[in-house]
């Protein structure tokens, strides 16, 4: 597949991630042969997709609402806390539908 032709879910996500995927479909999906392949516990690799999982979702949200989906990837990537990313986008949210004068 051409680069140009790469959805923007996976063209967004780093060389560790695809690396990951890869993984997990030549296991067949099965979070215990991957584990054992990173020597690692099933919770680590259980965490490991739900997280890759919240940045392909915040890849889609990109379009909708770029400074939001800032926030929640700041967040997934435990750049900030979960509290504080929720209370930065419903500021936002409130001060986009009532704009200061």
């Amino acid at each position: 597949m051409a680069i140009e032709l790469l959805p923007n879910w996976m063209a967004g996500l780093e060389e560790e991630d695809v690396a990951f995927i890869k993984k997990f479909i030549l296991a067949s999906g099965s979070l215990k042969e991957v584990a054992a392949q990173y020597g690692v516990t099933y919770p680590t690799v259980r965490l490991r997709l739900d997280r890759l999982i919240q940045k392909i979702r915040l890849a889609e949200d990109v379009a909708a609402d770029p400074y939001i989906a800032m926030v929640k990837r700041l967040a997934v990537n435990e750049k900030i806390d979960l509290d504080t990313a929720k209370l930065l986008i419903s500021e936002y949210k409130k001060n986009r539908s009532h704009p200061a004068p």
